[in-house]
């Protein structure tokens, strides 16, 4: 199974109903795509309260993660939902945006997130003498295969296991609420149909096919 299929059964069934929710308040397009320097342009407005406006141009006014940080987020992001024969990956959603929207917005996320970062580049420096995004794919795959799984995970990588699940939580957050997420999942919605009547071999299949059924 590959990697995106098994986060929809996995790391989209873990998402706490708190990020999600949280997200969901957010309105997708604030949080993903608010990159220039004029982001409160962005915001949308209809139908909204104007707390709710103010509250979202001050998010999208402030900065927290600086620029490695966000680097190194959307290189992990990337390796959770990689871009395949099916859909974008991760950064092509707004991913690492949308995190640092998220971290604004719920600030419990701040130190876990940042204390995470550094304790991945601290591991990366161990073993490799450089940071994770200056890493190998090979190598950032080394250590990302060593602390994604919490039933396998030696007691020295704890700490590395905790924050990568809050970003696999994040990242599956992220990446499923944008077009992009509900395409790779196949979800249209409520869309118009026409009904066309019971198929004809079910109502063969109880001997109801020569009934008057105007």
């Amino acid at each position: 199974m590959k990697r995106r299929e098994s986060l929809k059964f996995i790391g989209v069934g873990s998402i706490t109903a708190g990020v999600l929710w949280e997200a969901c308040k957010t309105d997708g397009k604030d949080a993903t795509t608010s990159t220039g320097t004029d982001a409160s342009a962005d915001i949308i407005t209809a139908g909204r309260e104007a707390f709710e406006i103010e509250h979202d141009k001050k998010m999208l006014g402030e900065k927290f993660f600086d620029e490695h940080e966000m680097a190194t987020i959307a290189v992990l992001a990337d390796i959770i939902i990689p871009k395949d024969e099916k859909s974008g990956g991760a950064t092509d959603a707004g991913v690492p945006d949308f995190i640092e929207f998220i971290v604004k917005d719920i600030p419990d996320h701040q130190t876990p997130m940042r204390g995470g970062l550094r304790w991945l580049d601290l591991e990366c420096y161990g073993r490799f003498e450089k940071a994770f995004v200056d890493c190998t794919p090979e190598q950032r795959l080394q250590v990302v295969e060593d602390i994604a799984y919490p039933n396998k995970v030696k007691p020295s990588l704890e700490q590395g296991t905790a924050f990568f699940n809050r970003m696999r939580d994040l990242t599956a957050t992220g990446f499923f609420t944008t077009e992009i997420g509900f395409a790779d999942l196949g979800y249209v919605g409520n869309t118009p149909d026409t009904y066309v009547g019971v198929p004809d071999d079910v109502l063969e299949h109880y001997g109801m096919k020569e009934w008057n059924w105007g």
